[in-house]
């Protein structure tokens, strides 16, 4: 697509004077990776705070009487369980119980919401749900990191208070914003949407204050490693939740949402595939829609797949037939340009690793929810260290 069609974010400009790889994303022009490079910037959002432009996330605006029913009638997830100044995860299902989109609700006040949809979806998410498209009128920078509240108090007290999946107003530079205790990294963060005409100027005092800008691709990677699915990968056109290990989106206590009727069929029969991780042997990762074999049969396919800059081997996340039997510990393999990889089956979440438990110890938590809606984010390796063989 000619770079003249591509929607800009407001950051635009930053990104090309930063010297970031710019390249074509969901019909937006969007920076893959900055000088330092995917690995780097990974790294820095582990270990202390980087931030994100994730401007071309859609953003639509539902107000007035009615908007809560709309919300509630046609998303799979329950706003009963949580109330205004929250955020919340959910699907828009297809008639067959498929994915068209995830996403994530921002509920403002009483009668106003804020729905955020992949880049490519916002149209059917609008058409699904009426409202008003307001993704041009703002921006999106996303603080995540160990460190991402400390960076961003420096900036803005009132933003970096923000809870864990909570939403609040704030003012910045005489403007009216508003943060969310959301992103889609696996660590904690804020993201903050902001007029486009003070983009730039929060961006700088963010980064001055020692947060890393960061990439699509470093975005793909920490998703990854935290198991957090991917639209157009683990998440589309012929996937449900129930097979993408997602059935705590589905809020069956409702009597009606699009697609439920399908996907309570699934559920009565049981999913005939479901998400797995798969942990490589060495350095190389299968990559989306390599073959999954056990015992030379093919049992699946690769949904994602990339090299993880914190455990330094390949790493996957891979649909497989149920009916195949494969569980946590089982050895499988990988087919990638006819030759096999040999993988462990382990959770989906990769990072960070499990902590061996001594005798009587209880089990830990469940990882939390998705902190964010999963766009379907290029999955270009990042520049390999030393030793690693890239496809």
């Amino acid at each position: 697509m000619p770079a003249a069609s591509l929607h800009t974010s407001p950051l635009d400009r930053v990104h090309v004077e930063l010297g970031a790889k710019m390249i074509e994303f969901g019909g937006w022009h969007m920076p893959l990776a900055y000088e330092a490079g995917t690995v780097a910037e990974h790294r820095a959002c582990r270990t202390g705070a980087a931030v994100f432009d994730v401007s071309h996330l859609g953003t639509v605006e539902l107000s007035g009487p009615g908007s809560g029913d709309r919300v509630q009638e046609t998303l799979t997830n329950d706003l009963a369980r949580i109330a205004p100044g929250r955020a919340q995860y959910s699907h828009l299902l297809d008639a067959d119980g498929s994915v068209a989109d995830d996403v994530i609700v921002w509920w403002l006040d009483v009668d106003r919401f804020h729905v955020m949809p992949n880049a490519s979806n916002t149209d059917r998410v609008r058409a699904a749900l009426g409202g008003e498209d307001v993704t041009a009128s703002r921006a999106v920078l996303s603080v995540q990191g160990p460190d991402a509240r400390r960076v961003l108090a420096e900036v803005s007290g009132p933003a970096a208070a923000v809870g864990h999946f909570g939403v609040s107003p704030f003012v910045w530079a005489g403007r009216d914003c508003v943060a969310a205790g959301t992103g889609y990294t696996g660590e904690d963060g804020v993201e903050c949407a902001v007029p486009e005409a003070v983009a730039e100027e929060l961006w700088a005092a963010v980064t001055a204050a020692g947060a890393v800008p960061a990439g699509l691709g470093a975005r793909d990677t920490l998703r990854l490693e935290a198991g957090l699915p991917l639209f157009g990968h683990e998440l589309g056109p012929g996937i449900t939740p129930l097979q993408a290990g997602l059935g705590w989106v589905v809020a069956w206590e409702k009597p009606t949402f699009v697609g439920r009727d399908a996907l309570w069929r699934e559920r009565c029969d049981g999913p005939r595939r479901h998400l797995v991780g798969l942990r490589f042997d060495g350095r190389q990762p299968a990559r989306q829609g390599d073959p999954v074999l056990s015992t030379g049969e093919v049992i699946g396919e690769v949904t994602s797949g990339n090299f993880s800059p914190m455990l330094g081997i390949g790493i996957a996340l891979a649909l497989v037939g149920t009916d195949a039997g494969v569980g946590e510990g089982d050895r499988i393999s990988a087919r990638v340009r006819g030759r096999e990889l040999a993988a462990t089956v382990v959770p989906t979440r990769f990072w960070p690793p499990p902590v061996a438990r001594q005798p009587g110890q209880p089990p830990a938590p469940p990882a939390a929810p998705p902190e964010g809606p999963a766009e379907e984010v290029p999955q270009s390796p990042p520049a390999p260290p030393s030793g690693h063989r890239a496809r």
